[in-house]
Protein backbone atom coordinates (compact mmCIF):
# COMPACT_ATOMS: atom_id res chain seq x y z
CA UNK A 1 0.00 0.00 0.00
CA UNK A 2 1.24 3.21 -1.02
CA UNK A 3 -1.45 5.97 0.49
CA UNK A 4 -4.00 5.60 2.85
CA UNK A 5 -7.12 7.98 2.19
CA UNK A 6 -10.91 8.09 3.72
CA UNK A 7 -12.87 9.21 6.60
CA UNK A 8 -12.77 7.98 10.55
CA UNK A 9 -12.99 8.48 13.59
CA UNK A 10 -9.73 9.03 16.76
CA UNK A 11 -8.75 5.85 16.49
CA UNK A 12 -8.37 5.82 12.32
CA UNK A 13 -6.79 9.52 12.82
CA UNK A 14 -4.10 7.64 15.55
CA UNK A 15 -3.18 4.96 12.61
CA UNK A 16 -3.10 7.50 9.97
CA UNK A 17 -0.44 9.34 12.02
CA UNK A 18 1.36 5.76 13.34
CA UNK A 19 1.86 4.89 9.80
CA UNK A 20 2.19 8.39 8.29
CA UNK A 21 5.99 8.54 6.68
CA UNK A 22 5.78 4.78 5.72
CA UNK A 23 2.87 5.20 3.45
CA UNK A 24 1.05 8.66 2.47
CA UNK A 25 -1.96 9.73 3.82
CA UNK A 26 -4.53 12.48 3.21
CA UNK A 27 -4.59 14.08 6.15
CA UNK A 28 -4.55 13.98 10.23
CA UNK A 29 -8.51 15.10 10.37
CA UNK A 30 -10.17 15.90 13.39
CA UNK A 31 -12.41 16.66 15.95
CA UNK A 32 -15.27 17.99 13.43
CA UNK A 33 -15.91 21.91 13.68
CA UNK A 34 -18.22 24.08 11.84
CA UNK A 35 -18.92 27.68 11.92
CA UNK A 36 -22.25 28.99 10.79
CA UNK A 37 -22.12 32.55 9.89
CA UNK A 38 -26.04 33.88 9.98
CA UNK A 39 -27.80 37.35 9.61
CA UNK A 40 -30.78 38.32 10.91
CA UNK A 41 -33.10 36.68 8.30
CA UNK A 42 -31.67 33.56 9.41
CA UNK A 43 -34.10 30.89 11.15
CA UNK A 44 -32.89 30.05 14.74
CA UNK A 45 -34.50 27.04 14.93
CA UNK A 46 -32.53 25.84 12.18
CA UNK A 47 -29.38 27.34 13.41
CA UNK A 48 -29.38 25.05 16.26
CA UNK A 49 -30.07 22.38 14.99
CA UNK A 50 -26.84 22.30 12.79
CA UNK A 51 -25.11 23.73 16.11
CA UNK A 52 -26.53 20.37 17.75
CA UNK A 53 -26.24 18.01 14.97
CA UNK A 54 -22.44 19.35 14.62
CA UNK A 55 -22.39 18.73 18.58
CA UNK A 56 -23.78 15.48 18.57
CA UNK A 57 -20.77 13.82 16.93
CA UNK A 58 -17.67 14.29 20.20
CA UNK A 59 -17.48 16.18 22.73
CA UNK A 60 -14.40 17.57 20.99
CA UNK A 61 -16.79 18.99 18.20
CA UNK A 62 -16.81 22.49 17.89
CA UNK A 63 -19.87 24.22 17.11
CA UNK A 64 -19.58 28.28 16.82
CA UNK A 65 -22.03 30.43 15.75
CA UNK A 66 -21.10 34.51 14.35
CA UNK A 67 -23.46 36.95 13.97
CA UNK A 68 -24.28 40.81 13.87
CA UNK A 69 -27.60 39.99 15.09
CA UNK A 70 -28.33 40.00 18.99
CA UNK A 71 -32.02 38.68 18.57
CA UNK A 72 -30.95 36.01 16.65
CA UNK A 73 -28.24 35.31 18.99
CA UNK A 74 -30.54 35.25 21.87
CA UNK A 75 -33.15 33.51 20.05
CA UNK A 76 -30.80 30.45 19.28
CA UNK A 77 -29.44 29.88 22.99
CA UNK A 78 -33.06 30.22 23.64
CA UNK A 79 -33.59 27.02 21.61
CA UNK A 80 -30.42 25.62 22.50
CA UNK A 81 -31.74 25.56 26.01
CA UNK A 82 -35.32 23.99 24.99
CA UNK A 83 -33.81 20.87 22.85
CA UNK A 84 -30.29 19.70 24.12
CA UNK A 85 -32.09 18.33 26.65
CA UNK A 86 -34.44 15.93 25.55
CA UNK A 87 -31.85 14.49 22.34
CA UNK A 88 -30.61 10.84 22.92
CA UNK A 89 -27.08 11.79 22.96
CA UNK A 90 -27.68 15.05 25.44
CA UNK A 91 -25.10 14.36 27.50
CA UNK A 92 -22.74 14.52 24.74
CA UNK A 93 -24.10 17.51 22.83
CA UNK A 94 -24.37 19.51 26.26
CA UNK A 95 -19.96 19.18 26.75
CA UNK A 96 -19.56 19.32 23.19
CA UNK A 97 -21.34 23.05 23.21
CA UNK A 98 -20.06 23.91 27.07
CA UNK A 99 -16.37 23.44 26.19
CA UNK A 100 -16.03 23.38 22.42
CA UNK A 101 -18.90 25.95 21.54
CA UNK A 102 -19.61 29.86 21.19
CA UNK A 103 -21.98 32.21 20.38
CA UNK A 104 -20.39 35.18 18.92
CA UNK A 105 -21.59 38.79 18.37
CA UNK A 106 -19.87 40.82 15.56
CA UNK A 107 -20.35 44.18 14.60
CA UNK A 108 -20.85 44.10 11.05
CA UNK A 109 -20.06 41.67 7.44
CA UNK A 110 -16.34 42.46 7.44
CA UNK A 111 -15.69 41.31 11.25
CA UNK A 112 -17.72 38.22 10.41
CA UNK A 113 -15.83 37.36 7.18
CA UNK A 114 -12.39 38.12 9.17
CA UNK A 115 -13.78 35.83 12.02
CA UNK A 116 -14.58 33.17 10.02
CA UNK A 117 -11.38 33.46 7.89
CA UNK A 118 -9.27 33.39 11.25
CA UNK A 119 -10.80 30.19 12.67
CA UNK A 120 -10.92 28.05 9.51
CA UNK A 121 -13.13 25.52 9.90
CA UNK A 122 -14.30 22.06 8.70
CA UNK A 123 -17.46 23.30 7.53
CA UNK A 124 -18.87 26.79 6.90
CA UNK A 125 -22.24 27.78 6.50
CA UNK A 126 -23.08 30.97 5.40
CA UNK A 127 -26.90 31.50 6.32
CA UNK A 128 -27.04 34.54 5.14
CA UNK A 129 -29.44 36.60 2.48
CA UNK A 130 -27.17 36.70 -0.80
CA UNK A 131 -24.47 34.42 0.42
CA UNK A 132 -22.76 33.97 -3.19
CA UNK A 133 -21.48 37.79 -2.24
CA UNK A 134 -19.73 36.49 0.57
CA UNK A 135 -17.76 34.07 -1.01
CA UNK A 136 -15.13 35.89 -2.72
CA UNK A 137 -14.15 37.22 1.19
CA UNK A 138 -14.01 33.97 2.20
CA UNK A 139 -10.35 32.51 2.15
CA UNK A 140 -10.55 29.21 4.33
CA UNK A 141 -12.66 26.90 5.14
CA UNK A 142 -12.86 23.57 4.41
CA UNK A 143 -16.41 22.64 2.97
CA UNK A 144 -18.26 26.00 2.37
CA UNK A 145 -22.24 25.67 2.41
CA UNK A 146 -24.11 28.55 1.12
CA UNK A 147 -27.61 29.12 2.17
CA UNK A 148 -29.83 28.18 5.08
CA UNK A 149 -30.66 24.89 3.03
CA UNK A 150 -27.22 23.58 2.17
CA UNK A 151 -26.63 22.00 6.14
CA UNK A 152 -23.90 19.92 7.16
CA UNK A 153 -26.24 17.65 8.40
CA UNK A 154 -26.88 16.96 4.29
CA UNK A 155 -23.35 17.46 3.65
CA UNK A 156 -22.35 14.61 6.20
CA UNK A 157 -25.10 12.17 4.01
CA UNK A 158 -26.32 13.15 0.99
CA UNK A 159 -25.29 16.71 -1.16
CA UNK A 160 -22.50 15.39 -2.69
CA UNK A 161 -19.36 16.57 -1.67
CA UNK A 162 -16.51 15.49 -0.21
CA UNK A 163 -16.33 14.88 3.30
CA UNK A 164 -12.82 14.51 3.84
CA UNK A 165 -12.30 17.74 4.73
CA UNK A 166 -9.31 19.76 7.13
CA UNK A 167 -9.73 20.68 10.90
CA UNK A 168 -8.33 22.61 13.15
CA UNK A 169 -7.46 25.37 10.89
CA UNK A 170 -5.21 23.16 8.46
CA UNK A 171 -7.96 25.07 5.76
CA UNK A 172 -6.00 27.54 5.98
CA UNK A 173 -3.49 25.65 3.72
CA UNK A 174 -4.99 22.64 3.07
CA UNK A 175 -7.87 21.20 0.73
CA UNK A 176 -10.98 18.85 0.94
CA UNK A 177 -10.18 15.33 -0.46
CA UNK A 178 -10.19 15.50 -4.48
CA UNK A 179 -8.77 13.80 -7.20
CA UNK A 180 -5.48 15.22 -6.48
CA UNK A 181 -4.70 13.11 -3.69
CA UNK A 182 -5.28 10.80 -6.08
CA UNK A 183 -2.53 11.76 -8.40
CA UNK A 184 1.49 11.57 -8.28
CA UNK A 185 3.71 13.83 -10.36
CA UNK A 186 7.75 13.39 -11.39
CA UNK A 187 9.80 16.14 -12.14
CA UNK A 188 11.32 16.08 -15.49
CA UNK A 189 14.68 18.00 -16.59
CA UNK A 190 16.46 17.47 -19.53
CA UNK A 191 19.38 20.29 -20.58
CA UNK A 192 20.53 21.71 -23.71
CA UNK A 193 24.41 21.84 -23.92
CA UNK A 194 23.99 25.53 -23.80
CA UNK A 195 21.34 25.42 -21.10
CA UNK A 196 23.56 22.88 -18.96
CA UNK A 197 26.98 24.65 -19.41
CA UNK A 198 24.99 28.01 -17.85
CA UNK A 199 23.46 25.64 -15.02
CA UNK A 200 26.61 23.95 -14.33
CA UNK A 201 28.28 27.37 -13.78
CA UNK A 202 25.87 28.87 -11.80
CA UNK A 203 25.99 25.58 -9.59
CA UNK A 204 30.06 25.47 -9.32
CA UNK A 205 29.48 28.72 -7.90
CA UNK A 206 27.00 28.18 -5.35
CA UNK A 207 28.87 24.80 -4.44
CA UNK A 208 32.22 26.25 -3.63
CA UNK A 209 30.27 28.88 -1.04
CA UNK A 210 28.94 25.93 0.56
CA UNK A 211 32.16 24.14 0.92
CA UNK A 212 30.49 21.14 -1.33
CA UNK A 213 33.60 20.38 -3.30
CA UNK A 214 32.46 17.31 -5.06
CA UNK A 215 29.15 19.43 -6.21
CA UNK A 216 31.53 22.15 -7.60
CA UNK A 217 33.92 19.56 -9.51
CA UNK A 218 30.45 17.49 -10.86
CA UNK A 219 29.15 20.58 -12.49
CA UNK A 220 32.43 21.91 -13.73
CA UNK A 221 33.54 18.82 -15.13
CA UNK A 222 30.32 19.55 -17.61
CA UNK A 223 31.86 22.60 -18.74
CA UNK A 224 35.35 20.99 -19.85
Amino acid sequence: MDKIVGPGNQYVTAAKRLVFGTVGIDMVAGPSEVLIVADEDANPEWVAWDLMAQAEHDVMAQSILVSSSAPLIHAVYQELLRQVPGQPRADIIQKSLTEHGALVQVRHREEAIECANRIASEHLELMVSDPESWLPAIRHAGSILLGSRAAVALGDYSLGSNHVLPTVGSARFSSPLGVDDFRKRSSVVKCSESGGRHCANIARTLAREESLEAHARAAECRLD
